[in-house]
């Protein structure tokens, strides 16, 4: 297939930052230097680009020795990604280089450069309305800076200088087509903001003389030459070029060749042209602009488009955008009502609006109907058969729309409005378009577009930090862009900080203009019910980035069909966003804006107390579920919920995993709130989840808080219980010393209040933190005191847990024989307990046991038996353990292929609940897999993969496997250096974990 071919199916964008699109959506591209490569090829699309040539731009004049071997491995990279997004094989291998087979057209950058030949054609050839059209439209190519996100040296600077210097020209075109058409006037607004810019670039002062000289401002015009002057004289010893010096004689001569266009001659009456003004420095919305031309595209007869969203998000900005984009469309008028529906008082009802449509149709006033379904009937009959376009901005309600939808299958009407407007689609065929904020590059954008991208680029961090903080949200973001504006001087990183904080609402305000953040807010606010309103308030104080109807409903007092309807009510609003089933979240600014309302509606309310309460009664219900034997607290809660999210084990744990994101804040805010018993007690019973589910890093910080509630209170037992569990998150993270250091503290708490069965689980802890540093002889010295501990206290559970991890540590001592009698007793004492999930964790480690002994058959009979416990009770790290356990047994039995398939499980399960270092292990896994079934490269790419992962959660005995394997792998590809390299790596790592006969058999006698 040839580049022409392919060229439908792949587009690469690099006027802004680069992408690449197929038919599936766009490549996921990781790091700059890919999309450098891709970008850089791009450019030159067609031709064989030398591999020298691609060195250069990536690492310079000086590139490390592994350049070409890197570089090699980024276009694999690349190719992966192209594939994934449907893209067929179009980056190819030539004896040199590599060629990227495509079609200039299927490069933003070729079709712009293309775009603007043909309007400087029609520019010279005296058509400057057709160039400026162009021009206009060629410009909306630009995303941004070019190549953002790739890190270009050498020679590609010299490339973006050269996309960047053809968009200036291209808007000095556009400038000069604009002026001959007579627009002059609004040149003249436009151009100083361009000049600051670029203050010596000659031919755009000379534009914006002539634009203020049209204007009748002819002394202005002379100043801006005279700054000219002195700044080229100033700065580089110059005077400005004879172009410019002859306009400047022109001006001061008055001649007429310099005065604008005659008028047109009367023309007879125009359609209506009600559109408003598009808004200034338009930014993003390239998904919902498109889904609005497929409107057009897709349909003979248009539905009713609703572009809905939240408040200050553009909506109106949007319609008006893409209005003016297809106004060739519409050639018998485009209407547009301001309905005002955000403020019931000021909101114009339908015969209102169709009385100022009527006109707008030239129908006299003594000639509108009456009625209001007459009015609407004659509405319909002037639409009929024309081709005209409605805008109805800001709608209040559907009855209000019902009557303003035109007759003919011409006509298109598009109607903004904070509501979904779901009751349309029940007479009329409809299609949303949901506008919410822009994205964080988008943001940043329209902030360098506004102030000047010079400004933003000095300051690039604290401008992206102003984005964040006014949330994507584009009236915040013109707000804050203005107020720099008008403050030239102020660095972004200044007004930055203002706004961090509780009131930053009050900083987005601009003098003059009343349309501000808040009232705007409050204009979708007011007119809720007191219920919702006081629900929506309550909710605002709440610290997680999502929450549950169920909350909803217990904060502010109603039952749950009521709280179900109160949030509903903020949704259909825009006030709160759906974010999964029954689950919403604020936007920031909202958020905040909700916050401050409660102060007004309910000053002193408890919504503290009943959001730990509801999360106190949620935690302990799921616990009981999931892991009832973990009974060492029963809280005491005031506001009991009247329902629960969840009936069984399963959904407990679906629902527990949805709230993941909240709990940790939630803790904080508890403890911070001097809700010191509820912190930690909070922390306890959310242990059967973090048990069953992973996600041992937020578990951590959620320990530290609980054992520091626990410590503030003076409750040595709590603060004991909170140890021993931030030991065992320490250990899940890998942070073996620190838990090791943690559990020390929890014991000898435990031991001043004579907590014997406290000190068995944390002896246990303890030797199975020894084991992992291969600290075997202190492991079992540990596990035995466990043992010991528990017995003595009578605690069958502790004693049958810490049976179980003595006989895990012989198996890793590679004592499999002396395993199996503590491993059956645990289990015999786990079945009998009746406890499933370290039911199936011993059969795990009896399989483990069995394969050690080389009976792999056996070993996989077990770990069968312990993944149907583990899948039937929702536990995905123990699922995780025992799918690498029955690969590892596969491969023992050279079965390639079902050892790839329970790895790529596990990897699957390890990415899904955040453990990088259970990713890590499955990649090793994989690695060794494909490594033992030949295929080098795609071992080398596991092994390197799980490699850079241990670079952020170091494991010297499993970084070392990787090495090992990695060692193997260049030895097989005949490269002795490398070998040998990843041989010594492996044995000092496997030396520095206390795996001495693993470091002698790699180094040898």
């Amino acid at each position: 297939m040839t580049g022409t071919e392919q060229g439908g199916l792949c587009e690469v964008r690099v006027l802004g930052p680069v992408s690449a699109h197929g038919p599936n959506g766009e490549a996921e591209l990781s790091g700059t230097r890919q999309r450098a490569v891709l970008g850089v090829l791009a450019l030159h699309a067609g031709e064989v680009l030398p591999f020298h040539r691609l060195v250069e731009v990536l690492w310079g004049e000086d590139p490390p020795r592994t350049a070409l071997r890197t570089l090699h491995s980024h276009v694999a990279r690349i190719r992966q990604a192209l594939a994934a997004c449907g893209v067929p094989p179009v980056l190819g291998t030539r004896e040199s280089g590599y060629l990227l087979d495509l079609p200039a057209g299927c490069v933003d950058a070729h079709r712009f450069a293309e775009l603007v030949a043909t309007a400087r054609r029609d520019l010279a050839g005296g058509a400057p309305e057709r160039a400026a059209q162009g021009l206009r439209a060629t410009l909306e190519l630009w995303r941004g800076e070019p190549f953002a996100g790739a890190a270009l040296v050498g020679w590609g600077e010299h490339e973006v200088e050269r996309l960047r210097e053809l968009r200036r020209s291209a808007v000095e075109d556009l400038w000069e087509a604009e002026i001959r058409c007579g627009g002059h006037e609004a040149a003249a607004l436009e151009l100083p903001r361009l000049v600051a810019q670029d203050p010596t670039r000659e031919r755009l002062v000379g534009l914006q003389m002539l634009a203020l000289y049209r204007c009748n401002r002819h002394t202005d015009a002379l100043e801006v030459y005279g700054r000219l002057r002195h700044t080229l004289a100033e700065e580089f010893g110059v005077d400005p070029g004879p172009e410019v010096a002859a306009l400047h004689t022109a001006i001061l001569r008055r001649e007429p060749v310099l005065d604008p266009p005659p008028p047109a001659a009367a023309a007879a009456p125009v359609p209506p042209r009600q559109l408003p003004a598009r808004v200034g420095h338009f930014t993003g919305r390239d998904g919902e602009l498109t889904a609005l031309d497929e409107v057009l595209a897709t349909a003979d007869e248009p539905p009713i488009v609703v572009i809905t969203g939240p408040a200050g998000m553009g909506k109106t900005s949007l319609a008006v955008q893409w209005g003016h984009r297809v106004v060739d469309r519409f050639p018998d008028g485009q209407l547009f009502v301001d309905l005002r529906g955000q403020d019931p008082r000021r909101a114009v009802p339908a015969h209102g609006a169709l009385a100022h449509l009527l006109r707008v149709l030239d129908v006299p006033d003594d000639r509108i109907p009456a009625e209001p379904d007459e009015r609407a009937a004659l509405y319909r009959s002037l639409l009929h058969g024309r081709r005209c376009l409605v805008v109805l901005d800001n709608a209040g309600s559907v009855e209000d729309v019902l009557r303003l939808v035109p007759g003919g299958d011409g006509n298109l009407l598009v109607v903004t409005s904070r509501l979904g407007m779901a009751a349309l689609a029940a007479r009329h065929a409809t299609r949303v378009v949901v506008v919410d904020a822009l994205r964080d590059d988008e943001a940043v954008s329209l902030l360098g577009n506004v102030v000047g991208g010079h400004r933003v680029e000095r300051e690039s961090g604290s401008a992206a930090r102003l984005a964040r903080l006014c949330g994507g949200m584009p009236l915040a973001l013109r707000i804050a862009a203005a107020r720099l504006l008008g403050d030239p001087a102020r660095p972004i990183a200044e007004f930055a900080a203002e706004l961090t904080g509780p009131h930053r609402l009050d900083g987005l305000v601009v003098d003059g203009d009343s349309r501000t953040v808040r009232t705007v807010l409050a204009s979708a606010y007011e007119p809720l019910p007191a219920g919702t309103a006081r629900v929506f308030g309550r909710l605002g104080l709440h610290p997680g980035p999502t929450f549950s109807t169920h909350l909803g409903a217990a904060l502010g007092g109603l039952s749950p069909a009521d709280g179900r309807r109160a949030v509903a009510e903020l949704a259909a609003s825009h006030l709160v966003t759906r974010a999964g089933t029954g689950r919403f979240r604020f936007h920031d600014l909202i958020r905040d804006f909700a916050r401050q309302s409660i102060d007004v509606r309910e000053p002193g309310c408890d919504v503290t107390d009943r959001l730990v309460d509801w999360y106190l009664a949620v935690a302990d219900a799921a616990n009981r579920l999931v892991d009832p034997e973990r009974d060492q607290v029963t809280p005491v809660v005031r506001h009991v919920p009247t329902e629960l999210p969840f009936t069984d084990k399963h959904s407990a744990l679906a629902f527990l995993e949805a709230e993941r994101g909240n709990l940790v804040p939630v803790v904080q805010q508890a403890r911070a709130g001097g809700h010191l018993t509820a912190a930690w007690q909070l922390t306890y019973l959310l242990t059967s989840f973090y048990d069953a589910t992973g996600h041992w890093h937020e578990r951590v910080e959620l320990c530290k808080q609980g054992a520091a509630a626990a410590a503030e209170l003076g409750e040595p037992a709590a603060e004991a219980e909170m140890l021993r569990a931030l030991g065992v998150a320490h250990s899940m993270t890998r942070r073996l010393h620190d838990a090791l250091t943690t559990s020390e503290q929890a014991l000898r708490v435990a031991h001043t209040i004579d907590d014997v069965v406290g000190q068995g689980h944390i002896h246990n802890n303890m030797g199975n933190t020894y084991a992992e540093l291969r600290r075997f002889d202190e492991a079992v010295t540990a596990h035995l005191l466990a043992v010991e501990r528990c017995a003595t206290a009578g605690h069958a559970l502790g004693k049958a847990l810490s049976q179980r991890n003595l006989g895990h540590t012989y198996t890793q001592m590679g004592r499999a024989e002396s395993a199996f009698t503590p491993l059956h007793e645990a289990l015999a004492g786990f079945r009998e307990l009746g406890h499933g999930r370290l039911e199936a964790g011993t059969l795990d480690a009896l399989g483990e046991a069995h394969l050690q002994t080389g009976e792999q058959e056996k070993a996989l009979e077990h770990f069968h038996r312990a993944l149907t416990i583990c899948r039937d009770i929702g536990d995905r790290w123990l699922e995780w353990e025992t799918l690498l356990d029955i690969g590892i047994a596969h491969l023992d039995l050279d079965n390639h292929d079902q050892a790839r398939h329970h790895f790529e499980e596990a990897l699957t399960i390890s990415r899904e609940v955040g453990d990088r270092h259970g990713e890590s292990c499955a990649l090793g896994h994989l690695g060794r897999a494909h490594l033992l079934a030949g295929d080098l490269t795609a071992a080398q790419t596991h092994l390197e993969a799980a490699q850079a992962i241990r670079e952020r959660v170091p494991d010297h005995f499993e970084e070392a496997h990787l090495h090992r394997d990695l060692a193997e792998v260049a030895q097989r590809r005949e490269d002795p250096t490398t070998a040998r390299h990843h041989r010594e790596t492996a044995a000092r790592l496997y030396t520095q974990a206390n795996a001495t006969a693993e470091a002698e058999s790699l180094l040898g006698p």
